[in-house]
């Protein structure tokens, strides 16, 4: 039977997986996006050309990638409990949701600097830019809309794995549909929670493609 109670549970749990996702998002471009540079500029047509440097963050990156979600999430338990003082609830998932992330978001930064023209990088270079420079107000300018596009697929897969986290007490609106849609068979709040994960999914994608293509110069 749908109760007040029911609807307001499902208001909190679409309230925890905005703040799971949009801290993890938040914190995992803290990290991710260094990485990315770091990847960019250290590769061998990079801006300083390292191959150690470069093995070593590629390999880093794909075994972190390798790892499933929820077996990373589990493998995570300690030292998740010793940063927060605790291994379920949304703000301890959002330890295991960040270091899932910045991988991923590495990547994604990796791969939108990649689309850079080269000839705008030389054209600096030759104007006597600095490497920071040309990483932050070229590469970084050049390929911002790429950048906000990887961000928005970013955005969606850690909402996605938000609900993954709900199988072992991560809270949010995949912690309802287990608890309530599939313990309980109660698959009434089950489709909820998906119809709300999928709105939540399209609005994050509306709004980057929004921005993205605002920031366009081609357009």
């Amino acid at each position: 039977m749908w109760t007040k109670q029911v609807t307001d549970m499902i208001i909190a749990g679409v309230g925890e997986t905005l703040y799971m996702t949009l801290f993890s998002t938040f914190f995992g471009y803290v990290f991710g996006m260094p990485l990315g540079i770091l990847l960019k500029v250290s590769d061998k047509e990079g801006l300083r050309p390292n191959a150690v440097l470069y093995k070593i963050l590629d390999v880093i990156a794909n075994i972190f990638r390798s790892i499933p979600f929820l077996i990373l999430l589990i493998l995570l338990i300690p030292f998740t409990r010793f940063l927060v003082g605790k291994s379920y609830g949304t703000t301890a998932t959002i330890v295991p949701l960040t270091i899932a992330a910045i991988p991923f978001i590495g990547r994604m930064v990796e791969s939108s600097l990649n689309e850079v023209d080269p000839g705008v990088i030389e054209a600096a270079r030759s104007m006597g830019a600095s490497n920071l420079q040309i990483v932050f107000r070229v590469m970084l300018v050049e390929a911002r809309t790429s950048l906000i596009s990887g961000a928005t697929i970013v955005t969606g897969t850690i909402l996605g794995y938000s609900a993954m986290a709900g199988t072992v007490g991560g809270g949010g609106l995949g912690d309802i549909a287990v608890r309530y849609g599939y313990n309980r068979w109660q698959t009434d709040i089950m489709l909820v929670t998906v119809i709300l994960l999928v709105v939540l999914v399209q609005i994050f994608q509306t709004i980057g493609m929004f921005i993205a293509n605002k920031l366009d110069k081609r357009k």
